[in-house]
């Protein structure tokens, strides 16, 4: 069995397999096969992976050799018409937002397996790509405010005078969220935070920050964890709430996400031009749309009033040495359910294998690829193959 590991794209600084594991792959019985120059941009040289027993190879050689082949992304499309019949695709490809891409793998008969749709299930933590990579987000976008913000985060006692703490406003406390509230509170920043779950109250709360609560949510626990979409009235009250508190913030850090959709718009036009000169928004959700209306996606722009909104496109990719690791960690983890007895063993009757399978035999079975692609669930039918 052969594991070969894509170089990514020249803008994506991680790399998807790090020296580190390549041991640990060798002992289920794999040949990990990496293309020149993978890990350059992660620091990681060709030389490490050798030394950790992996082979380094060109592109072609990779595509031909590997039974499973891991990226972060989604390959260009000349590399993915040349993955072999049969063989594994594994990464974080965000398959309902790439479902044509998906489609045309499913055609080639290529099994996709995207870390990113696994099931939020504690079986399952230590193969969450999503989580490990908020994690970095969530640390990289405190930091990113901190060196857009105008002034200090903590308090400072000194000979000029008394500075009072910064205050931020967080925006949904999930794993990048929480992170963020994390590194604000150590840098000493005042932290309020919003999120449509009230289950999360408590973990907010131990880490030091002030957990605003807006009556009326719907329950998340039938979304596995996620957030979901709320009624009107319930919109209503939250932005008169977040309202109120943005206009003390000094930074705003937004990450609100639902699986599958654009992304909630929570902070409008409105509230940034309420924001005090100096203030800083970062928008973790910029990619799928952005929770902020000014945001622009991969840029930093500056307010007529002087407030700084960061749509950043790859925070985890800006420390892509941890990022990566990390990414790697949760690969292998995944391996290690996947391969028994150094040989695929695809049951279905695992929840990790069956939610992270996307495409099988020529079959799409990941339900939002499916709604993207307007089929119902239930018929599934086998991509045409195109002559």
């Amino acid at each position: 069995m052969n594991i070969g590991v894509l170089k990514e794209a020249k803008e994506e600084t991680r790399v998807s397999i790090t020296p580190d594991v390549v041991d640990a792959l060798k002992k289920l019985g794999a040949t990990v096969v990496v293309e020149k120059g993978a890990g350059e941009n992660s620091y990681f040289s060709d030389e490490q992976y050798k030394k950790a027993g992996a082979t380094i190879s060109s592109r072609p050689d990779v595509l031909k050799k590997a039974d499973i082949l891991v990226s972060i992304h989604l390959a260009d499309a000349g590399t993915l018409s040349k993955i072999k019949k049969g063989g594994i695709y594994l990464g974080m490809f965000q398959p309902a937002m790439n479902a044509q891409t998906i489609k045309k793998l499913a055609s080639q008969q290529v099994t996709v397996q995207s870390l990113d749709a696994i099931a939020r299930i504690t079986r399952a933590q230590s193969m969450d790509v999503l989580s490990s990579q908020a994690t970095v987000a969530g640390y990289k976008a405190v930091l990113l405010a901190a060196t857009h913000l105008t002034r200090f985060f903590p308090m400072l006692t000194t000979a000029a005078g008394t500075i009072t703490p910064a205050s931020m406003l967080v925006i949904g406390a999930g794993v990048a969220g929480l992170q963020a509230i994390a590194t604000a509170r150590r840098l000493g920043a005042v932290v309020d935070v919003f999120d449509t779950r009230p289950e999360v109250k408590e973990q907010v709360q131990s880490l030091g920050a002030k957990f605003v609560e807006v009556e009326g949510a719907k329950h998340s626990a039938a979304a596995g964890g996620y957030a979901i979409e709320q009624t009107e009235e319930y919109k209503k009250r939250q932005q008169e709430a977040i309202d109120k508190f943005a206009g003390k913030a000094d930074v705003i850090i937004t990450t609100a996400l639902i699986p599958g959709r654009k992304a909630p718009l929570i902070i409008n036009k409105k509230i940034v031009d309420g924001m005090k000169p100096g203030s800083v928004v970062v928008d973790l959700a910029s990619s799928m749309g952005g929770n902020c209306e000014y945001t622009q996606h991969g840029k930093t722009i500056i307010t007529k009033n002087g407030v700084s909104v960061i749509g950043h496109t790859n925070l985890a990719g800006s420390l892509p040495g941890d990022a990566s690791r990390m990414f790697a960690k949760n690969v292998l983890n995944f391996l290690k359910q996947l391969v028994k007895e150094k040989k695929v063993n695809m049951d279905f009757n695992d929840e990790v294998i069956a939610s992270t399978t996307i495409t099988h035999e020529g079959q799409i079975r990941h339900k939002l690829t499916l709604d993207a692609l307007n089929v119902k669930v239930g018929k599934k039918p086998a991509a045409k193959k195109e002559a």
